[in-house]
């Protein structure tokens, strides 16, 4: 079967990237998966991943966390980052990321939230002036954040920082940094392991039990080709053991699905409502 990218709110179904990321051009897209820890690209994002990469674009992840919290036994403490920073080239390189696209933060566990920001405390660079940065030297054109509602802290660290850093990439601000400016066209949100906010259901008055509003479907040997790079996280396997587990609840039309939320990180004030309902109220 091919991939069927679908639209959850208009109904649409394609076998077109474009209905995921509109505006496709193959050959030129550049795509940056965030995400808090090595493995949640691979384990939220893994299809659209994928599916870009079939479609021309190179993809990039950017891993915010060390992994230092990361460790099943006490005797693994002083070595799981080093264990996880190995896992994590192999697993990436094994599901088709190059080496070089692995971009690694390092910023301890359970503590990401802290180092929002153009400056810290200490004097140091917060993320704003690192995400800048990346996203204009790699003129990156799309961008997949982690979900930032009842996940883990880290997940919704990176969730506020992305909607908050990538943006300021297209803007004339801090122009040292990076070669141009470049505006990222789109944003999809993926859940790692928790269900999205509803916010998105009650503006368009959609069932709040679909939160999601884009979902892709793709053949079993996608799953199939992720778990192979996912066990390439050996000191991950008892930590993951139950998302792995929830992943066979993915099968749906004789594939298996991922879901997103499409969102625009600056949406702008639309005046026309108010009008409307302004100039109702005066004339009763």
């Amino acid at each position: 079967m091919e991939n069927i990218y679908c639209n959850l709110r208009s109904g649409k179904t394609s076998e077109d990237i474009d209905l995921l990321f509109p505006g496709w051009d193959a050959g030129n897209e550049r795509v940056a998966v965030f995400g808090a820890h090595d493995d949640d690209p691979l384990l939220g994002a893994g299809y659209a991943m994928y599916a870009a990469m079939q479609n021309g674009a190179e993809v990039f992840a950017v891993i915010f966390c060390k992994g230092d919290c990361g460790y099943s036994s006490p005797a693994e403490k002083d070595s799981i980052v080093e264990t996880r920073r190995v896992e994590n080239e192999n697993a990436f390189i094994k599901f088709g990321i190059k080496k070089e696209n692995i971009i690694r933060l390092e910023y301890p566990d359970f503590s990401l939230l802290q180092f929002k920001g153009k400056q810290l405390q200490n004097g140091s660079d917060g993320t704003l002036l690192k995400i800048i940065g990346f996203i204009r030297d790699f003129g990156i054109t799309r961008a997949m954040i982690p979900n930032g509602y009842r996940e883990h802290s880290d997940h919704t660290a990176v969730f506020d920082i992305c909607m908050a850093d990538i943006i300021q990439a297209g803007d004339s601000v801090v122009s040292d940094r990076g070669r141009q400016l470049q505006q990222v066209k789109s944003y999809l949100q993926y859940s790692v392991w928790a269900d999205f906010s509803p916010e998105d259901a009650l503006v368009c008055g959609a069932d709040t039990n679909i939160r999601a509003n884009r979902a892709i479907i793709c053949p079993q040997a996608v799953e199939q080709h992720i778990h192979g790079a996912l066990k390439e996280y050996a000191s991950q396997e008892l930590i993951i053991e139950n998302l792995m587990q929830h992943r066979k609840e993915r099968k749906a039309a004789g594939g298996f699905m991922e879901l997103y939320i499409a969102l625009d990180p600056r949406p702008k004030l639309d005046f026309s409502p108010y009008v409307r309902f302004i100039e109702k109220m005066l004339q009763s």
